[in-house]
């Protein structure tokens, strides 16, 4: 359904910080800046994009937003909550935690205010 998201920074050096690590963290590779000056992360088959707001304005997060990612496993998800405490982000929610049907979930928000989960797939039989 969706071609993309996209959210915004105030300050695209700490983002790409921040989002680079906790790609890295879940196997995926350090965003690439295209020629209007966003940063793109492209990741199993998903595209987020990074950019100072055109309408000049400050970049705020979403009240009430979260962008949910997918890791292949539980061991990703608890690299990805250290890598985005590591690079600036801010654990919330609860620590990385177990859902009933054996996926591991965690929440953090990036340096912008911006809430992000990463959830590993379910345990089968679960």
């Amino acid at each position: 359904m969706f071609t993309h998201i996209m959210i915004g920074s105030n300050d695209l050096d700490r983002a790409r910080r921040f989002y680079d690590a906790t790609f890295l963290a879940l196997g995926g590779m350090p965003g690439q800046m295209d020629a209007r000056g966003r940063l793109i992360y492209l990741h199993n088959g998903g595209r987020l994009m990074i950019t100072k707001p055109i309408d000049g304005h400050p970049a705020t997060a979403a009240n009430g937003g979260t962008i949910g990612i997918l890791a292949a496993s539980p061991a990703e998800v608890r690299a990805w909550h250290s890598e985005g405490t590591r690079h600036g982000g801010t654990a919330i929610e609860t620590p990385p935690s177990e859902r009933p049907d054996g996926s591991l979930v965690a929440y953090l928000r990036d340096p912008d205010g911006n809430k992000l989960t990463v959830r590993s797939l379910p345990t089968p039989g679960q």
